[in-house]
């Protein structure tokens, strides 16, 4: 069926999600270009994503800073007093995720990191928490500019969910227990998980790990993961102690906010430049037989 959007001209659909899709439109009167997110619901057990749209619109259309993708409208479309679709304009970004093209350049990598912090810092500034930062939710365009994108599941800090919302292998410990509010601290871990992959291509080892038992979710006991420098010699012990940091099970013992993740990239940024820019697969830059590392599989 043929998307139609009164003042709009629609050109393609650019992706599809669960129950939803992104397409490409621009405006009639202007011709600035813009994403639109369409939603459908078809039964009751679609008001999930239905909610979750909402959320995403409130929180980013209230939160301004370039890192983060802004809303500007939402349409709702009703049949028979039924509400059956919504329609989201949002900030058109042409760009892939970080899962799709992954840095090989370890100061490249750390630039994006750094930018995804400083507008994860505005969204705290603002009292909300992402609470679903993974490699699907980071945009890079060919200019290298950094979106962060998808607050569906976005929270007021100190908010306590009743039930376990996140990704796995990027999800804190906190978000898997009931009564414990989300904060600051919890987009540290899941930044942290997300960095640990983009410097290993491998997962960190989560309480709710991406596979799971049939009829229920797996949820396992804390496991050790090993520092990223004993998996790729590359990763300064300053990036790998951080990445550590970030991770770890009790909120009390992580960084405090994202102004020090950042203050601690800025240190690793230093000690690359100083040393020479390395690649993640374990060559230095320019050396013939660097191959880069394997994409992680897609996360659920």
């Amino acid at each position: 069926m043929a998307l139609a959007v009164p003042g709009y001209t629609v050109y393609e659909r650019l992706g599809l999600g669960a129950r939803s899709s992104i397409w490409l439109v621009a405006s009639q009167a202007t011709g600035e270009q813009f994403a639109l997110k369409r939603v459908l619901r078809r039964t009751g057990e679609d008001d999930k994503f239905i909610k979750q749209a909402i959320n995403d619109f409130e929180v980013s259309s209230r939160v301004s800073h370039p890192v983060l993708r802004r809303s500007y409208e939402m349409w709702r479309v009703r049949r028979f007093l039924v509400l059956r679709e919504l329609r989201i304009l949002m900030e058109f970004v042409p760009g892939r995720t970080l899962e799709e093209v992954r840095p090989q350049k370890l100061d490249t990598l750390l630039r994006v990191f750094t930018r995804v912090a400083e507008g994860l810092d505005a969204l705290h500034q603002q009292k909300y928490v992402h609470t679903d930062i993974k490699p699907n939710n980071i945009l890079i365009t060919d200019s290298e500019d950094v979106k962060v994108i998808d607050f569906g599941q976005s929270c007021l800090i100190g908010h306590v969910k009743g039930r376990i919302q996140g990704t796995p292998d990027y999800i804190a410990p906190e978000q898997v227990e009931r009564g414990v509010p989300l904060t600051q601290r919890t987009d540290v871990f899941n930044l942290g998980a997300t960095l640990y992959w983009a410097v290993t291509g491998r997962a960190y080892p989560t309480v709710m790990p991406s596979r799971k038992r049939r009829g229920g979710i797996d949820l396992v006991g804390p496991r050790e993961a090993p520092p990223p420098e004993e998996v790729n010699p590359n990763v300064p012990t300053a990036l790998s102690r951080l990445i550590m940091d970030c991770c770890r099970e009790n909120p009390k013992d992580r960084p405090a906010d994202m102004q020090e993740v950042i203050r601690r990239l800025e240190v690793a940024q230093h000690i690359l430049d100083k040393n020479g820019t390395t690649l993640i697969g374990g060559a230095t830059e320019g050396d013939p037989s660097s191959v880069p590392t394997s994409p992680a599989p897609p996360s659920e």
